[in-house]
């Protein structure tokens, strides 16, 4: 298997990897699972706990602040095969990392990781291991095809039952009193807020409040005498994780935080998310934020405030109004962004294809990219083809390969 797993925020693709990690345990083999973040093994750690040690299946966590002897054992367990699967970050991949007869790694957030990163866990083992990799972000399908063509891919659609739809709403900064006066009464009724921010500090160039600046405002001003946490990127990892768990714990009842937020935090009784100059992200990564809340039987509200009074920008949020799908919201973020170039280094904007459209043309994209496959396995065409492609595109050909 070497699958790429897409599943909407809250879909429950952790419980699908648990299934395939016990069916490897099952069968005499270890499994691991590599994230990205910290908070976000400790979490997954917690479920595979609850899930598989019933089954008496032993669960490790190693991550970068594992040290010392409990650190040894661990690598000690993995390496004699007494652990079964073990949860980590970056840790994983280090070369003192030795496995027993690993034969399932599992990456989740995948696109957080740098190919070279995963093929060193997968080469770990003489299992030849079967990969899965999972995301909540969405990809359009032409794109997926294109970034992931080694891939194989699986969808995973709809939502664990009694799931209600986010209410979300847009409004501009006229509104922003209400909004917090509103966030107040969802505190004071024993519920959790998150505010999200684009900036971590003030810039000359972009017209937006920082997340320092906007913990300073409110915990001064509306959440005066509330609980609050301030989270980003730059705090030191033992920050992150006592703010996170403060938050988790019911302690800190509004986190103020940018993006990194964005992937795999579960605290089911978060039921508010405002995000601050919400102009100033894409469609899809609004979709994966407001998949912070709602994630309880609890009727959940995102609240989009922007400065801009732009009728384009504020049709654009609107559709986040109107569609909760994160699957369509890619596409759409696709059609109004532009997909960037495949030669040259613009993140967006209309792609340099002339002929197909990458929207419009998937299944000539599917049928191209088969015959492609066919050539790449053919010597005689490959060679023919390598010197046609380095002909037509020069240099920028081999900045493909090493980019």
């Amino acid at each position: 298997m070497h699958r790429l797993l897409q599943g909407d925020v809250g879909s429950g693709k952790t419980i699908l990897s648990a299934l395939a990690l016990a069916k490897a345990v099952e069968n005499g083999y270890q499994g691991c699972i590599m994230v990205p973040t910290e908070i976000l093994a400790v979490q997954h750690y917690a479920t595979l706990t609850a899930c598989l040690k019933p089954a008496g299946i032993n669960v490790s966590l190693l991550t970068g602040n594992i040290k010392g002897a409990k650190r040894q054992k661990i690598i000690a367990g993995l390496a004699d095969g007494s652990l079964n699967v073990v949860v980590g970050t970056h840790a994983l991949i280090q070369d003192t990392v030795k496995f027993n007869s690993l034969a399932l790694v599992v990456t989740d957030e995948q696109h957080r990781f740098g190919v070279e990163q995963r093929a060193k866990l997968v080469n770990k083992s003489a299992f030849a291991p079967d990969v899965l990799v999972m995301t909540a972000t969405p990809i359009p399908r032409t794109l997926a095809l294109t970034v992931y063509g080694d891939l194989d891919i699986s969808l995973m659609k709809g939502m664990p039952p009694g799931r209600k739809p986010i209410n979300t709403l847009c409004y501009t900064d006229a509104k922003r009193a209400e909004v917090y006066k509103g966030m107040v009464r969802q505190v004071k009724a024993g519920f959790q807020a998150y505010v999200v921010c684009p900036l971590i500090e003030e810039s000359e160039l972009v017209e937006a409040k920082s997340v320092t600046e906007i913990y300073e405002g409110l915990t001064a001003g509306y959440l005066r005498g509330i609980p609050c946490g301030l989270l980003h990127g730059r705090l030191k990892a033992e920050e992150k994780d006592k703010v996170m768990a403060a938050f988790a714990a019911g302690e800190i009842k509004v986190l103020i935080a940018t993006t990194v937020i964005e992937v795999g935090v579960n605290v089911p009784n978060a039921n508010l998310m405002v995000i601050e100059g919400a102009d100033r992200f894409g469609l899809a990564q609004l979709h994966q934020l407001r998949g912070r809340v709602g994630r309880s039987d609890i009727q959940s509200y995102c609240v989009l405030l922007t400065a801009s009074e732009n009728p384009e920008t504020l049709e654009r949020l609107q559709i986040m109004r109107t569609c909760g799908d994160g699957f369509i919201l890619a596409e759409k973020d696709l059609e109004l962004r532009g997909a960037g170039q495949l030669f040259g280094f613009r993140q967006h904007g209309l792609p340099d294809l002339y002929i197909a459209d990458i929207m419009r043309d998937t299944e000539v994209l599917v049928e191209a990219r088969e015959l492609a496959k066919e050539a790449m396995n053919n010597k005689k065409l490959f060679i023919q083809v390598t010197a046609a492609l380095k002909n037509q595109f020069d240099e920028r050909f081999e900045k493909i390969f090493y980019s």
